[in-house]
């Protein structure tokens, strides 16, 4: 396999709502920032992708107008996913590894503030059973708590817990939407949004975008003193049907963290893309990682939650330290659909 890495990321400050900017002057100067960091134009990327939803753009084939903030010229090769741009990376890394570029620009980016964000995400749903229902991904999230409670998995105080490490770790970080948390004490005072779910335990809606650049080989040691390696990534979904498993669980992020060589060896940073402080628990448990790793350091989802990029935001949040020397070695996770569904697993490592 060709050696990849990510050699520079770029964000927005992330918003409850940027009613004065459209997707394209939201997009633009990250596109640009991330170009800048590393001396580059836009000739010098071999392909370029993206991720973002038209349920949120309320119109159709909406990443076509969104490439107006790449650039008419030179002409480009280029490609997106109706995902969160995690995938659009995927997408990307296979398109180096296949010998049809050395270079990739990466981008995801939502405005989820117009509409009505749970809802919207409701459509996400299987059509059939479940879609017509239009429970919203709060409202599924809330029975997904309950069944961990129930079973013993989880409590209260932990949910807040972690709803506090998280908000106190993102005044740190200058992207963050959230900062900052009252005691554990006062967030188990507060009254629930969707039964056992409080709305510390909930991401916010959030209006974003992030960009990362990725390069093999000596293009990657060239653009950066100190790459961030893609060792490994894989992704695996777990079934739509939420009574033919057990939610308590999510046994396709377990699935891909092996594919993905997460253990093959010690792991000191990790992003993990959980929008509900319980799916945490989930993913620390599935993933093996012990009390020694440091867990979203950035503030995680819980802090900023720009749909269709907050998993590549975990990518390049892991980038970032691997790259400034912090960490040796991370995995960043990013996921997709309601409960867990979908999960991609990715294994960073900086050069020894």
């Amino acid at each position: 396999m060709r050696d990849v890495a990510i050699v520079s990321v770029a964000q927005s400050e992330h918003r409850r709502a940027v009613p004065e900017l459209n997707e394209v002057e939201m997009v633009q100067p990250i596109i640009q920032g991330v170009l800048e960091q590393i001396g580059a134009g836009i000739s010098e990327i071999d392909f370029t992708c993206s991720g973002s939803s038209d349920y949120l753009a309320g119109q159709a084939f909406s990443f076509v107008m969104t490439l107006d903030a790449v650039g008419a010229w030179p002409p480009i090769a280029e490609s997106h996913v109706e995902m969160d741009g995690a995938w659009a990376l995927y997408e990307a890394w296979l398109k180096i590894q296949a010998g049809h570029a050395d270079t990739a620009l990466v981008y995801g980016y939502s405005k989820a503030s117009p509409g009505d964000l749970p809802r919207v995400l409701s459509r996400q749903l299987d059509p059939y059973y479940y879609g017509p229902l239009w429970p919203d991904s709060v409202a599924l999230a809330g029975l997904q708590a309950r069944s961990m409670l129930d079973a013993g998995a989880i409590t209260e105080a932990e949910m807040a817990e972690i709803a506090h490490r998280s908000r106190t770790a993102a005044e740190s970080n200058p992207h963050a939407q959230l900062k900052g948390s009252p005691p554990v004490e006062e967030l188990l005072g507060a009254p629930y949004v969707s039964d056992p779910l409080r709305r510390h335990d909930c991401a916010p809606i959030t209006d974003g975008a992030v960009a990362v650049v990725l390069a093999a080989g000596d293009r990657a040691r060239e653009w950066s003193q100190r790459p961030a390696w893609i060792r490994g990534i894989d992704h695996r979904v777990d079934s739509h049907n939420f009574g033919a498993r057990d939610i308590t669980r999510a046994p396709s992020a377990g699935l891909a963290a092996r594919r993905a060589g997460l253990g093959d060896g010690p792991v000191q940073v990790a992003e993990l893309c959980a929008p509900f402080t319980h799916q945490e628990k989930i993913l620390r448990n599935e993933l093996g990682l012990g009390d020694e790793v440091v867990v979203n350091p950035s503030g995680g989802a819980l802090s900023a939650n720009p749909v269709m990029g907050a998993g590549l935001i975990r990518l390049g949040e892991v980038a970032n330290r691997i790259s400034a020397g912090e960490f040796d070695r991370g995995v960043a996770h990013a996921t997709s659909g309601h409960l867990l569904q979908q999960n991609l697993i990715t294994v960073l490592e900086g050069d020894s």
